[in-house]
């Protein structure tokens, strides 16, 4: 079940119900905007709307990305990867950093959550402009957007893409896509190195980079990317969704052969994944007789007896990538490259949560003991 090494409040993750943030069952709340579950995972309440039009005015006066970032990520090679480019448009940032200026200036100790508060909130500001640019400069979609300060967090990553929204659906997608997505416990892999050098009191920008550096690992960000490029073996297989029969055989085929069925199972639940969950009622709601989405549905009603049969997974159940990507790839945005960038500028948020409360609490340098094999050898 892993080490209990630290603590977390922003979030947890329940076997029996799946991601809590706050308190508050995240099928609760799938209606708060980004913003609103920033101000909760920090603070644990949810705002009013004061709070929530001050948080959003800081968002909007900080959201465009300085023209120095723009050329640092139009003279990178071609071939760089977008989250290399996210990861360096945030270093490049670095300069800006509030925390740092002051922790040189040599501000109080039981200050530094204020700085790191304040860098947090710039940087999250500009991430929906860093990841919409990158997305225009890698895939070559033209100019740069500038943002519209009428339009919210979400909203504004859609308008800077230029992705066609005729119907405000796909801003409602990604409005649901970064709640969904904003914290997941602290010790996955992207939280827990970026609380580990926060916790040298590196700033936020040093910090978030660390976690989505991690975040880029096959074994914890591309998740989304694999499960999607499955569903599209499935319907190039079939040229259209296939019958339940015809799906169950293709799943145990593809078992049979050694291979697992992506987006199935997790280490932690033992029910459907919430975030999947929201995502498919979207799909209901709004995508109509789209093969790739009867697809993810038909394969939450096939899977899971197929792996209770076979008797492997402890879990059965879907995860949240077993139907992100679908509806990514619905609305226009089908650069699988680029879903981990979105995955990024959503857990961000949880990140510089728990960097704001660790300075606040005075948490310590994180630096567990390390032992030998010969010492284990010796001892166990």
């Amino acid at each position: 079940s892993g080490v209990r090494g630290f603590v977390c409040d922003t979030s947890s993750v329940s076997a029996d119900k799946g991601l809590i943030i706050r308190d508050h069952p995240l099928l609760e709340i799938t209606h708060l905007l980004p913003e609103e579950v920033f101000y909760l995972l920090i603070t644990g309440e949810l705002p009013g709307a004061d709070e929530l039009a001050d948080l959003q005015k800081q968002y909007t006066q900080q959201a465009t990305v300085p023209d120095y970032v723009w050329d640092v990520m139009k003279n990178m090679p071609t071939d760089s990867h977008p989250m290399a480019m996210f990861s360096t448009g945030i270093m490049v940032m670095q300069r800006e950093s509030v925390f740092r200026r002051k922790y040189d200036e040599g501000v109080a100790r039981e200050a530094y959550w204020e700085y790191c508060l304040e860098d947090g909130i710039n940087l999250l500001a500009k991430l929906p402009g860093l990841a919409a640019g990158i997305y225009r400069v890698h895939f070559n979609k033209g100019k740069l957007i500038a943002p519209d300060l009428n339009l919210d967090w979400s909203e504004n990553f859609v308008h800077m893409t230029g992705i066609a929204d005729p119907d405000g659906q796909f801003k409602k997608l990604m409005q649901l896509y970064f709640m969904l997505h904003c914290d997941h416990e602290g010790g996955n892999v992207s939280a827990f190195a970026a609380h580990t050098v926060a916790s040298a009191l590196s700033d936020p920008y040093y910090s978030v980079v660390a976690g989505l550096n991690g975040l880029a690992g096959p074994l914890h960000g591309l998740a989304n990317q694999e499960c999607l490029k499955f569903v599209l073996k499935i319907y190039n297989h079939f040229n259209v969704a296939p019958s339940k029969e015809e799906l169950t055989q293709f799943c145990w085929d593809r078992l049979n052969n050694g291979r697992v069925i992506p987006g199935y199972g997790h280490a932690v639940l033992r029910c459907p994944d919430p975030r999947f969950t929201a995502f498919v009622e979207f799909g209901k709601k709004y995508i109509h007789d789209d093969d790739i989405f009867d697809i993810v549905k038909l394969l939450f009603d096939v899977v899971p007896p197929v792996l209770q049969e076979q008797g492997k997974a402890k879990n059965p159940w879907p995860n949240v990538d077993a139907a992100s990507g679908s509806l990514l790839y619905y609305y226009g945005l089908k650069e699988f490259k680029f879903y981990t960038v979105l995955f990024s500028v959503s857990r961000a948020m949880g990140m510089v949560a728990q960097m704001v409360i660790n300075r606040a609490l005075e948490i310590p340098i994180t630096r567990p003991k390390s032992v030998t094999t010969d010492w284990l050898k010796e001892n166990t």
